[in-house]
Parts: structure tokens; C-alpha cells; sequence
């Protein structure tokens, strides 16, 4: 059972009895998408920027930007972000939340990016139905891969110095030093406190969550269409173009990877090759149109087309790996 399983109790409950839409239909399947995705990544976005900004407030964030900036990790601290992206169960747009909640905290940027690309990269269903499926050699190289692809973007952008494209609205949490020097350094009342929290929640939910709107309503427009016999017919050849045609087919797509992995098998069983399925996918499940509108309020161009660029080439040498073994 998953901790997002009354979420899609009440979805369905609102969907197909208060709403009376038939389900397993185009329309059924898109609405249940849209209010489901809205209710999730509304609540997530509202506890993790709660968190965070409370977080903020108490514990001393410089110290720890000090620790992952200024100390020698040899990379422990990517791959820390890589394997939190990997327990946590969230698709390319439900992992923004969190990826906002990182920013906000002043964590370094390449250290926010490989978790933003290894939480829908690396998921619940490459750890549990990959192995049925691929086998528990595919299954642990997936992973491997998958968590290196993240580091290494990770990495890759923080050598960038790409911090000045974070729009600003995102770096203003107060600290505790700060709230209480505007006190002249009294005790700050709680009601003051939670005033402060509040309206810094607000501020980011509401420059958020339009675009979540806007890209979950895209996504639950294309939801389901997968145009499977097109797609096999299409990336069935073993020519060295056929990945980097699948990931722009999947990239546009949004979708969970437990909602992708059967079309996935299916095309592997019409002749598609593993390397070029698995690209596919990983691209439908870390890439898409709705997570780009979201990002697109959170960062300027120039570093989201930075972070598509590097992760669709970490997919299409993911494809290129699987095709040659």
C-alpha cells in the first residue's frame, strides 16, 4: 500500500460515483489523472515548503551549505541527493516540492539536481517490478546507471555555476538570526512566528501551483495515449538513431513509471530492443511537458535547458548501454 493510496481512493471515489464517469475510458482515466496529481503535489508542496521553511528557521543552513561546499565529499554528497531520489515515490512533477524545499534551503545546486533527476529516474518500479520482468542483472545495472546519470549531472551543473538562473522569489526564507536582529534580539513571539511561516508558504505555493495546474492538465490530456503499434513500428530497428528518436517520443509523454512498465514489455516483446525501450521510458517518467512548465517558473531558460540537455544525454547512453549487451 502506498502512502498515496487514499489519495487515489478519494480520486477514484470523486471520479467514477460523485462524478458518474465511466472508468477505463479516455475521459475517466484523464480526470482521475488530473485531480489526482493536483491533490498530491498540492499536499506535498504545501508539507515540504511547511518543513523547509520551519527547518530553515531553526537549524543553521549555512552550516551544512559550508559542509557540502567547502569539505572534500569526493561526491558522497551527490550521491546522498541520488539515493534520496531513489526512496522517494515521486514522478518528474511530484518531486518539485521537494527540489523547491532544497532551494529554498540554500542546499548547493548540483546537490539539488541529482535528486531531481534520480526521483523519477530511479523508482518504486525499477527496484520492485523490474526484477520479474528484466531479470535481477538488468534491474541492478538500471540502478547503478541510473544513480551515476543523476551524480554526474549533479555534478555537471554545479561546475556550471549556474546558481544566477534560480529565479530569486525562491532564495528568501528568513533565518533565525535574521528575524530576530528585526526584534533587536528579544524572543520573537510564536504567533509572530507562525505569521512569518505562513506567508512565506503562501509565497512560493502561489507562484507554484498555477503552473502545477497548468501542467498537470496538460498531462492528463495526453495520459494514456500511448500509441503503442506506432511506437513499435517505429523503434523496432537496431539503427543507432532509434534511441534518440524514443527518447523525444517519450519525452512529451507524461506518465508513472508503474502506468509505463506494461506498454514497455509489450513493445520489448514486438521486437523493440531493451536499450531502446528502457529509453522510452526513463525519458516518459523524468522528462515531460508538465514538469518543464513547473520548472520553467522556478528557473530561467538557460539552466532548464541545461538540465533536459544533460538528462536526455544520460538517457540516450543509458539506451545506447542496454542495446549493446
Amino acid at each position: 500500500m502506498s502512502i498515496f493510496t487514499p489519495i487515489q481512493q478519494f480520486t477514484d471515489l470523486v471520479t467514477y460515483q460523485w462524478l458518474g464517469i465511466t472508468a477505463q475510458t479516455y475521459l475517466g482515466d484523464g480526470v482521475n489523472f488530473f485531480i489526482y496529481d493536483v491533490i498530491k503535489i498540492g499536499l506535498l508542496m504545501f508539507v515540504i515548503n511547511t518543513v523547509v521553511t520551519i527547518t530553515e528557521y531553526y537549524f543553521p543552513m549555512e552550516k551544512v551549505r559550508d559542509i557540502l561546499t567547502k569539505r572534500r565529499l569526493y561526491g558522497l554528497d551527490y550521491l546522498v541527493a541520488a539515493l534520496l531520489g531513489v526512496v522517494t515515490p515521486f514522478c518528474s512533477c511530484s518531486s518539485i516540492p521537494l527540489f523547491i524545499g532544497f532551494i529554498s534551503a540554500k542546499i548547493p545546486l548540483g546537490v539539488t539536481f541529482a535528486f531531481l533527476i534520480s526521483s523519477p529516474l530511479i523508482n518504486e518500479a525499477s527496484l520492485y517490478l523490474f526484477p520479474s520482468i528484466f531479470g535481477l542483472q538488468v534491474t541492478l545495472l538500471y540502478n547503478v546507471v541510473g544513480i551515476l546519470i543523476a551524480m554526474l549531472g549533479g555534478m555537471l551543473i554545479q561546475k556550471m555555476n549556474m546558481e544566477k538562473y534560480i529565479r530569486p522569489e525562491f532564495l528568501k526564507l528568513k533565518s533565525r538570526k535574521q528575524v530576530e536582529a528585526e526584534y533587536e534580539n528579544a524572543k520573537v513571539p510564536f504567533k509572530d512566528l507562525v505569521k512569518l511561516w505562513q506567508g512565506q508558504v503562501w509565497t512560493i505555493t502561489k507562484t507554484v501551483f498555477p503552473y502545477v495546474l497548468l501542467g498537470v492538465g496538460i498531462g492528463a490530456l495526453i495520459h494514456g495515449f500511448v500509441p503503442e503499434s506506432l511506437v513499435a513500428n517505429y523503434l523496432s530497428s537496431k539503427a543507432w538513431w532509434v534511441v534518440p528518436i524514443a527518447v523525444l517520443i517519450g519525452t512529451p509523454l507524461y506518465t508513472n513509471s508503474i502506468g509505463v512498465i506494461p506498454v514497455v514489455e509489450a513493445l520489448i516483446n514486438k521486437g523493440v530492443p531493451m536499450g531502446t525501450a528502457l529509453a522510452f521510458m526513463t525519458a516518459s517518467t523524468t522528462l515531460s511537458i508538465p514538469s518543464g512548465l513547473m520548472l520553467a517558473k522556478l528557473m530561467k531558460k538557460e539552466l532548464l535547458i541545461v538540465f533536459f540537455g544533460i538528462t536526455i544525454i544520460g538517457i540516450i547512453f543509458m539506451g545506447y548501454l542496454f542495446n549493446a549487451i
